[in-house]
């Protein structure tokens, strides 16, 4: 039996990565900007880019930034899908009333 606890997909890292946004923000009140990013992402193991754009999401979420919560693109997506599912429906219930309506009037011109 292995004593590896495993963790549910997504939240593996998530100390690790607000440890990374943490140590950022505090290199950056220092005056160290982007070799700071560099340099902890490469102690961490991840990318560049990555931990970057953690701080940036991070800092917006704080109201620090302009920009999209991580809340509201949440609820932005599952609008766009509900949107989807909907235009879907209503293709799906046009195609009905069309064919429905056709038989109909077969039927009125026998």
């Amino acid at each position: 039996m292995s004593s590896k606890k495993v963790l549910p997909k997504g939240r593996r890292y998530t100390q690790q990565r607000e440890q990374a946004v943490d140590l950022v923000r505090l290199a950056r009140e220092e005056g160290r900007g982007f070799a700071a990013v560099q340099r902890i992402a490469d102690q961490l193991g991840y990318g560049i880019e990555s931990v970057r754009q953690r701080v940036k999401q991070a800092d917006i979420d704080a109201g620090d930034k302009a920009g999209l919560t991580t809340q509201e693109r949440a609820r932005m997506r599952e609008l766009e899908a509900e949107n989807r599912e909907l235009r879907r429906t209503n293709e799906i219930l046009q195609a009905a009333a069309s064919f429905f309506g056709a038989e109909l009037d077969r039927r009125s011109k026998r």
